[in-house]
């Protein structure tokens, strides 16, 4: 489903940082460093893997379409989260290794879709009776189930309105959050170039996907500014 697909995180757990045996880990300024020179989980993150694409991802069936909204940035976004991740850390207790803001309401001053993306990184997304149970308790609701494309779980809760992702250790998709969140927070031109192409890929369309779609070109050539200066090249 990639609903984010260009994701980028925020505060309170979040500001990049890993919660492994009680003790926080943030990752350095360079992504390369804090990969610790993984030349094989480089190159994944710079892969975008596609999931099996006979996978039926809907837990309950497909949502109803709403209307694709792009607002202008609120500064109460990252107070909601906040309250947000509190609730979810508190459900979770230990089962929780991060809780990372992603998606533009993540990045100061970045229009954005009013809904709060929340990653939440677990031992296995698969033991989904580690979380999903604590998660329903808050009102979430398991919506999206790909196991076949990082093991990726979605939860929806109404109000307010959050994405809660699912994705395990490592995991390459995550990893794009933070250099995607990150990279837009210090280049501003590039962020708002991003604007930009969201306020066009809005117009006209109703579905989560199309809207992504419309400005999938601008988000990948972003990455690749990312990767090169990063000092990671694809390879042949």
């Amino acid at each position: 489903m990639k609903e984010i697909g260009q994701g980028n995180t925020g505060q309170g757990a979040g500001q990049g940082a890993a919660q492994t045996s009680g003790q926080t880990i943030s990752p350095p300024a360079g992504m390369a460093a804090w990969l610790g020179g993984d030349d094989r989980l480089a190159s994944a993150v710079m892969a975008f893997e596609e999931g099996d694409p006979d996978e039926n991802p809907w837990v309950q069936g497909k949502p109803k379409v709403e209307q694709i909204e792009v607002a202008a940035y609120d500064a109460g976004w990252p107070g909601c989260f906040q309250a947000v991740r509190d609730r979810i850390a508190a459900a979770l207790r230990g089962a929780a290794l991060a809780i990372e803001h992603v998606g533009s309401t993540a990045v100061p001053g970045l229009a954005a879709k009013p809904v709060i993306d929340v990653d939440v990184i677990v031992a296995d997304p698969g033991r989904e009776a580690a979380y999903v149970p604590a998660l329903e308790a808050l009102g979430y609701v398991l919506t999206i189930r790909e196991s076949s494309w990082y093991g990726h779980r979605m939860l929806r809760h109404d109000a307010p309105r959050v994405n809660l992702h699912v994705f395990g250790p490592a995991c390459p998709e995550h990893l794009r959050h933070l250099l995607f969140r990150d990279w837009l927070r210090q280049h501003p031109q590039d962020r708002q170039r991003y604007a930009d192409a969201k306020a066009a890929a809005q117009e006209g369309v109703n579905t989560a996907k199309a809207y992504n779609e419309r400005k999938q070109a601008v988000v990948r050539d972003i990455y690749a500014r990312i990767f090169a200066a990063q000092g990671w090249r694809a390879q042949p």
